[in-house]
C-alpha cells in the first residue's frame, strides 16, 4: 500500500512538473507576435478551364494547377511594365480572360466599399490603359463581352469602351451626401451587403443600376482626431430607426441608344409627401435579358420579384413571399438553360432551397427536413448538381452536400465532423474544403467531385504542435435546460491546473447572441479562443451559451425575439450563470460577462437585468437603445419606435442603469460609423445621473473593430486586468471544497 502511495505521489508531482514546464499564453503572444496566427489560402481566382486557379505574388500574378499546386505560368509582373507605378492591390479577369483589370492604391471607404486607381492590360498585345484620370474609381467591372467596363467616380457611373477608347458618363447629378448612382448608401452596404449598385445585361448591351437619393437623410459627423488644430468632422449619411431612408430607383442604360429607361416598380410604398419608404436591395439579369429587382417593404416582412423589360421598364411580378415575423435577404440564381431560379426560403420553417420555373410557380422544394441550409454554393447545370452548405446533422456543426436539380439523391460530400465550408472550381469539377473544430486550427485540402483528396493545402500542423506546446485545454461542449425547459447548447474551457483542484473559479461568459447568429459552434475561433485559454491558464472557466434567437435551429427559434430584442437573451444567459453557479467548481459569486457590438448590448443587459448573477461586465461599442441604431437592422427585428414603444422601452441598457451593482467596463471606438459613440456616451450619461460608479476607455479614430497597429493588445490588456482586479482576485464566496 505504501509504494502505491509513492507511486501516485510521484506521478503527480511529474504531472505537476510537466504543467509547470509548458509555455505559459501571453497576450503578446495573441495580438502582438502572431504566435497563434493560423495559416490560411487566399480565396481562389479559378479561371474559366476549371483546373487553374491564380493568385497574386508580389507584383506577379501567377496561375497555379489545382491539381497538383505546381506553378505553370506567370501570366503578369507590372512591375516590368511602362507606365505603372504604384503596388498592386488586386486584379480581376474579363470573360474572355483575354484582359486583366488591376488596381493599385486601393483605399477603404466603409465595411465592404473602397476606391482605388484602375488599369486595363490586354493580355494579348501587352498593353496598358489607365481607366481613368482623376479622382480614384469605384467597382469597375468588365461587361460580359469583355468590350467596356463600368465604374463609379465621384457618385456618378461612367462606361469605357477599350476599343475606342471613350467614356461615356451616364449620370451628372451625383453628389456627396445627396445623390448617389451605381454605388450604394452607408444602410444599404452595412445590413443588405450591396456594395457595387449595377449590373451589366448578359450581352452587354445594357446596364442596370441603382440611383439612390439621400438628400432628406438626417446625418451622422464623427471627429478624427490626427493631430492638426481642429479635428476633422467625417459627415455621412445614416438612417435610424423610423427615420428617412434613402429614396432608391432602379434605371437600364442602353449603350447604343445611349439613355437611360426608368423601371417602373408597380405598388410601391410611400409615406408622407409621397417619397419612397421601402427597399430594392438586388438586382439581377436573367439569361433572356430581363431584369429582376428584388423588393421588400420597410418592415421586411413581405417580400417580391419584379421581372422588368429591359426596353420598356414594365414589370410583371414574378414571385412574391410573406412572413408573420420578417425575411431574410437571399439571392436569386437563375438557371443558364432560361427553364427557371433558385432560391432559398423558410417558409416550410427550417431554411432551404427551392427551384421555381420562370412563372414563378414551384417545381420542387431541393432541400427538405428539420434543418438548416446555412450556404449555397451553386448550381452544376451541366451535371444537374446543386452544392450547399447544412446543419443537417448537428446545429453547431456544418457538412457539405450535393443534390439533384429534381431535389433528390442528396449526397453529404464531408465526412468528419466539424466545421466545413468550401469554393467551386468553375465547373464544378473541384473543390476546396475549409474544416476546422471549436479546438482545432483550420485544414485545407482540394477534392474532387466524388468527394475524393486530390491534395492537401494546408494542415496548421506546427500550430497544433504550437498549442500543445503551450497547454491547449479542450473546449466541451455542453447542454443544459432552462426553468422553461428550452433546451440550450453551450462549450466550456476548464482550468486543468493541479493548483485549481478543489477550487471554485471565477466564471467569464462570452456572448453575442444576435438574431440568427451562433458563437457555439464547433469551428476555429481564432485569437480570441487563445485569450480563452489564456484566461484558464489563469484559472478562469470560460463559457459560451447560444440563446434563444440565434440560428441553425429553425425559424421559429430563432424569430421568437421578433419585436423584442433582448428580452428572452438576456433571461437565458441570466439562467446560464445560475446553472453554472450549481457546478461544484464555480464560484457563484465571481461570474462576469464579455460581449462585443450585440454581445455589448447583451452583456450590458446581463450586468443590469442580472445584476444578482453578474459581478462584472465588459461592455465592447454596444447597441445601448434601439431608437439609436440603424433603420434596416433595427426594423427588421423591432418595427419603429412609434409602433413598437414596449419593445424599445424594456429592451434598451440605458433604460435600466439604476440596477448597476456590480463592476462594469464600458469600450467605444470615437469613429465607429455602426454602432455609433452616442450609444456609449449617453449609457455614461444615464449611469452618472443614477450615482453609478464604472470604468470605461474610448478609443480615438478607431471604427467598430477597434483594431490597427497596437490597438488590440491595448485593449485585451484593459480587458484582463478589469477580470483580474473585479473577478479573479475579488472574494470568493464561499471556501474551497476539502
Amino acid at each position: 500500500m505504501r509504494s502505491f502511495a509513492l507511486f501516485w505521489a510521484f506521478l503527480a508531482l511529474f504531472l505537476n512538473s510537466w504543467l509547470s514546464a509548458q509555455k505559459p499564453i501571453t497576450l503578446e503572444d495573441i495580438w502582438q507576435n502572431g504566435t497563434f496566427a493560423a495559416k490560411g489560402v487566399p480565396g481562389f481566382n479559378f479561371q474559366k478551364d476549371g483546373v487553374h486557379y491564380t493568385k497574386l505574388e508580389g507584383s506577379r500574378i501567377v496561375q497555379y494547377d489545382l491539381r497538383t499546386g505546381m506553378a505553370s505560368d506567370t501570366l503578369l509582373d507590372v512591375s516590368k511594365l511602362k507606365g505603372w507605378n504604384g503596388q498592386l492591390d488586386g486584379y480581376s479577369f474579363s470573360t474572355d480572360e483575354n484582359s486583366l483589370l488591376l488596381t493599385t492604391g486601393t483605399e477603404s471607404i466603409y465595411r465592404w466599399s473602397t476606391k482605388a486607381n484602375y488599369f486595363v492590360f490586354n493580355t494579348r498585345t501587352g498593353a496598358l490603359v489607365q481607366l481613368h484620370e482623376g479622382p480614384k474609381q469605384r467597382y469597375a467591372t468588365f461587361s460580359p463581352d469583355a468590350d467596356k467596363v463600368a465604374f463609379v467616380v465621384d457618385n456618378d457611373l461612367y462606361v469605357k469602351n477599350l476599343s475606342s477608347g471613350k467614356t461615356t458618363r451616364i449620370t451628372n447629378d451625383g453628389r456627396e451626401n445627396a445623390i448617389i448612382n451605381g454605388a450604394s448608401d452607408w444602410v444599404y452596404e452595412e445590413e443588405f451587403e450591396l456594395v457595387r449598385a449595377f449590373k451589366w445585361s448578359p450581352d452587354g448591351q445594357k446596364l442596370a443600376y441603382f440611383r439612390f437619393d439621400e438628400s432628406a437623410v438626417p446625418e451622422m459627423t464623427m471627429e478624427m482626431y490626427r493631430g492638426g488644430e481642429y479635428p476633422e468632422l467625417v459627415t455621412f449619411k445614416y438612417p435610424k430607426t423610423g427615420e428617412r431612408n434613402a429614396e432608391v430607383t432602379a434605371l437600364i442604360y442602353d449603350i447604343a441608344a445611349q439613355k437611360s429607361t426608368s423601371v417602373n416598380v408597380p405598388d410601391r410604398e410611400r409615406k408622407g409627401e409621397g417619397w419612397l419608404d421601402d427597399y430594392l436591395p438586388r438586382m439581377e439579369w436573367t439569361p433572356a435579358g430581363q431584369l429582376c429587382l428584388t423588393w421588400m417593404n420597410r418592415h421586411q416582412n413581405v417580400q417580391r420579384l419584379w421581372l422588368a423589360d429591359a426596353n420598356t421598364g414594365t414589370c410583371r411580378l414574378l414571385l412574391e413571399e410573406k412572413n408573420k415575423y420578417y425575411l431574410d435577404l437571399h439571392d436569386v440564381t437563375f438557371l443558364k438553360d432560361g427553364s427557371g431560379f433558385v432560391m432559398q426560403s423558410e417558409k416550410s420553417g427550417f431554411n432551404h432551397l427551392y427551384k421555381y420555373d420562370m412563372s414563378g410557380r414551384q417545381v420542387c422544394a431541393l432541400t427538405k427536413g428539420n434543418f438548416d441550409v446555412t450556404g449555397f454554393y451553386g448550381l452544376d447545370e451541366k451535371n444537374g448538381l446543386v452544392y450547399f452548405q447544412a446543419a443537417a446533422e448537428n446545429p453547431m456543426q456544418r457538412e457539405l452536400y450535393e443534390v439533384k436539380l429534381n431535389g433528390k439523391k442528396q449526397k453529404r460530400l464531408s465526412k468528419t465532423p466539424g466545421t466545413h465550408s468550401a469554393q467551386w472550381s468553375s465547373t464544378f469539377d473541384y473543390f476546396v474544403d475549409t474544416y476546422s473544430t471549436l479546438n482545432s486550427p483550420p485544414q485545407i485540402q482540394v477534392l474532387n467531385r466524388k468527394g475524393k483528396t486530390v491534395r492537401v493545402l494546408e494542415q496548421n500542423t506546427e500550430l497544433a504542435q504550437k498549442l500543445k506546446d503551450y497547454g491547449k485545454t479542450d473546449a466541451q461542449f455542453f447542454k443544459f435546460k432552462t426553468s422553461e425547459n428550452v433546451e440550450l447548447n453551450g462549450f466550456s474551457i476548464r482550468p486543468t491546473g493541479a493548483e485549481f483542484e478543489g477550487q471554485k473559479l471565477p466564471v467569464l461568459m462570452f456572448v453575442y447572441g444576435g438574431p440568427g447568429s451562433q458563437q457555439v459552434l464547433d469551428a476555429w475561433k481564432g485569437s480570441n479562443y487563445l485569450w480563452f485559454q489564456m484566461l484558464a491558464q489563469q484559472g478562469y472557466v470560460v463559457t459560451c451559451v447560444d440563446n434563444r434567437g440565434t440560428g441553425a435551429r429553425g425559424e421559429e427559434f430563432k424569430k421568437m425575439t421578433y419585436k423584442q430584442l433582448g428580452k428572452y437573451e438576456t433571461q437565458d444567459q441570466i439562467e446560464a450563470a445560475k446553472y453554472l453557479g450549481t457546478l461544484s467548481y464555480v464560484d457563484p459569486a465571481r461570474i462576469g460577462i464579455f460581449g462585443w457590438s450585440y454581445g455589448g448590448y447583451m452583456s450590458s443587459l446581463g450586468m443590469l437585468k442580472g445584476n444578482e448573477v453578474f459581478q462584472a461586465g465588459i461592455a465592447v461599442a454596444p447597441v445601448t437603445n434601439w431608437k439609436w441604431y440603424d433603420s434596416i437592422y433595427t426594423e427588421r427585428y423591432m418595427q419603429t419606435e412609434a409602433e413598437n414603444e414596449q419593445g424599445y422601452a424594456e429592451n434598451s441598457p440605458v433604460n435600466f442603469t439604476e440596477k448597476l451593482k456590480g463592476k462594469y467596463l464600458l469600450v467605444h471606438g470615437l469613429a465607429d460609423d455602426n454602432v455609433h459613440f452616442q450609444h456609449s456616451a449617453e449609457m455614461a450619461n444615464q449611469l452618472i445621473s443614477n450615482g453609478k460608479q464604472f470604468d470605461t476607455m474610448f478609443y480615438p479614430n478607431k471604427n467598430h473593430g477597434i483594431g490597427g497597429g497596437v490597438t488590440r493588445l491595448h485593449l485585451y490588456r484593459l480587458m484582463t486586468n478589469f477580470l483580474d482586479k473585479n473577478l479573479k482576485n475579488a472574494k470568493p464566496a464561499a471556501t474551497p471544497r476539502p
